[in-house]
Parts: structure tokens; C-alpha cells; sequence
């Protein structure tokens, strides 16, 4: 280590480069890890708010939430206190007095059952009426929209009052607004009357009696269907896989040609009796030390970008997972130090010197 440090030290323009790099490719790794993280739960986060185990749907929905309808008959089969019925609407909502449109997900449930007793308000109160919502707090923080506030939803001229609002309840990258289920059957069917429900969300894992015309969804799997979820993490699962890689050969080639330029002095150390072990050890350790000093700078960094990004950037942090990506990229850059270590081993003082 002493003479990797030694190295370093002395060629601090060389190595600053390939620290350099490597930050870059860190941070770019830890805002990557971020964003997918934030995207993948503002798909989900109301749904994990419900801590529900399964879901039923229409068996010909696909999976669908917005394409799923269950009738009268299905839904009465699901009346038990750990089973929840639920009215989904996807629609543009608007302040009173106000043009500016924003895309929301509306949820029509009940008061009595377990997804509005769950329910967690930061501000304001639950629902009380067909005439009162409760709202994501995204729309408050992001949208302008404040407790108390009237708006509209799509284009029934029926006006709502925000009453309350939770924290984190997005679906399918949308805020979500809860309305009693009269409320938003009223609005997605025309009439309260025998209308159908979208799904029905049940509280355990327990088996149900199946129903002629639904099928019954895992959360996990129902979450996995999502509409671009699957596709938008495995994306960005490939792109820092990909990067991971990359830091390995961009460590390997510049180590690689830095080693190349000191064959000369690593043939003299050799007639001195230094080992090929040692002079080993010495290439790992520099890239030891480039690797943890570029990810303890990216990690800084990445502190600083999530204080200065905008709040409606959806970035979500895992500590345990920046941990592991911290561990494998100083592995990648310990790895990529493997490929000049043969070109170590085989110089011959002999043929370098008298050459």
C-alpha cells in the first residue's frame, strides 16, 4: 500500500483523471438508482398504503385496474370486514376559477371499510360526504392546490372540496384522490344505482372461493402489471448494470496503460528483489483507493443533488441499496486492476534492461 500511495501521490494528475471518472460514473449510478426508485414508487405507493395482500379482478381485465368492472352480483360475494370495494378513475382535475389541469387517479371507497380506516391524514380529515376528497399531498406541495380548495373533476359540473390530504399515495405515476364510492361511481358510470365496482381489495393472503367472471391477483403480481412498471425498472436494472461494467473497463485500460508506461521502472524494482506480490498488491490497492475516494465523493454529491433537486422530481433513496452499489463498484474497480497484473508478472528485468 505504501507504494500505491507513493504513486498516486507523485502522479496526482494521471490519477486525478481516473478518479475523476470514476465519480462521475458513480454518481451517475447513485442518481440512476434514485430515480428508479422514485419511479417505481410513484407507481405503487398507494397501493402499499392499503397493506393489502390481493386483489380481485375482472378475469378479462388483464391485470388491468382501469380495465376491470365487477358487477353487483360478483361484489356482493365480497362483503367481509378484511375485504375493501374499491371505484377507479383516471381523469384531468382542476381548481375552481382555475384553467390548469392536472392528471389525477380518483379512487372511490368506503368509509367503513379497511382502506379509509388505514388511511393516514397529514392535513385536514377524512371524508365525510360525497361532496369531499381527500388528495395526495403532491398536489399540495407541487400543483398549487390547498385544504379546503373546491375543484372539478373532468367535466361533471359537480364541485368537490378538498378536505384533507395523506402523504405518498401516487398510482401509476399520478396522485391519487380519494372520494366516497357513490361519489365516483356517480361520476364514472352516470348512476349509483346497481353500478359496478373496479375491483375489490382483500386485507390477508387467505384463499377465497372463487367467483364466476373475476380472478384473484397476488398484490406483488397485480403491482408487476402496472401499465410500463415491469418495463420502466428492468430499463434502468440494465442501464446500471451496464455502468457497473463499464467502470471496470475504464479502470482496466487506464491502469492497463499506465502500467505499460512503467514497465522500465517495475523491471528495476524486480533486479531490486521487490515480488511480483507485492508490485500486485500495489496495483489493487490503487485501485482500492480510487474506487472508495470516488464513491465517497459521489455519495456527497448525491447529498447535495437531492437538497437542490425540485421536489416533483421523483428521487428515492434506499440506503441499503446505494450501499451494495457503493461495495460493488469498488469490487469493479478492484476487478478491472486484475487485467495489467499478467503484464506484471511477465516482465523479465533481463530483456527490459538490456533491451
Amino acid at each position: 500500500m505504501f507504494l500505491a500511495i507513493r504513486e498516486i501521490r507523485k502522479y496526482k494528475l494521471r490519477y486525478s483523471l481516473i478518479g475523476v471518472v470514476l465519480v462521475l460514473i458513480a454518481y451517475l449510478i447513485f442518481v440512476l438508482t434514485g430515480l428508479a426508485n422514485g419511479l417505481a414508487a410513484s407507481n405503487r405507493t398507494a397501493i402499499d398504503s392499503w397493506d393489502a395482500n390481493q386483489i380481485v379482478l375482472n378475469e378479462d381485465a388483464n391485470g388491468s385496474l382501469t380495465q376491470s368492472t365487477l358487477n353487483q352480483q360478483q361484489a356482493d360475494h365480497f362483503n367481509q370486514s378484511n375485504q375493501a370495494a374499491l371505484v377507479q378513475l383516471n381523469a384531468n382535475v382542476n381548481r375552481v376559477g382555475h384553467q390548469e389541469k392536472t392528471g389525477a387517479q380518483i379512487l372511490g371507497i368506503k368509509a367503513n371499510q379497511f382502506i379509509s380506516r388505514k388511511m393516514k391524514i397529514e392535513q385536514g380529515r377524512k371524508f365525510r360526504n360525497n361532496h369531499e376528497v381527500v388528495v395526495d399531498d403532491s398536489l399540495l406541495k407541487n400543483d398549487g392546490y390547498r385544504i379546503g380548495d373546491f375543484i372539478k373533476i373532468a367535466s361533471h359540473r359537480q364541485k368537490y372540496q378538498i378536505v384533507g390530504s395523506v402523504s405518498n399515495n401516487q398510482l401509476s405515476v399520478a396522485p391519487v384522490i380519494y372520494g366516497s364510492l357513490t361519489a365516483v361511481q356517480q361520476m364514472k358510470f352516470g348512476t349509483t344505482s346497481q353500478a359496478p365496482i373496479s375491483a375489490v381489495v382483500i386485507k390477508d393472503n387467505a384463499h377465497h372461493k372463487a367467483v364466476n367472471g373475476t380472478t384473484t391477483l397476488a398484490m406483488n403480481d397485480f403491482i408487476n402489471k402496472l401499465p410500463g412498471y415491469t418495463a420502466q425498472n428492468n430499463t434502468f436494472n440494465f442501464m446500471i448494470g451496464f455502468l457497473l461494467v463499464i467502470t471496470l473497463f475504464i479502470v482496466a485500460i487506464f491502469l492497463y496503460v499506465l502500467t505499460i508506461q512503467k514497465i522500465p521502472y517495475l523491471a528495476v524494482m524486480k533486479v531490486q528483489g521487490i515480488s511480483n506480490g507485492y508490485l500486485v498488491r500495489s496495483i489493487i490497492g490503487q485501485a482500492a483507493i480510487l474506487g472508495v475516494i470516488g464513491v465517497l465523493i459521489s455519495g456527497g454529491l448525491t447529498a447535495i443533488t437531492v437538497i437542490a433537486i425540485p421536489s416533483s422530481v421523483p428521487i428515492q433513496f434506499n440506503y441499503l441499496l446505494m450501499g451494495s452499489i457503493a461495495v460493488l463498484l469498488v469490487i469493479m474497480t478492484i476487478v478491472g486492476a486484475l487485467i495489467p497484473i499478467r503484464t506484471v508478472t511477465k516482465i523479465d528485468p533481463a530483456t527490459v534492461i538490456g533491451g
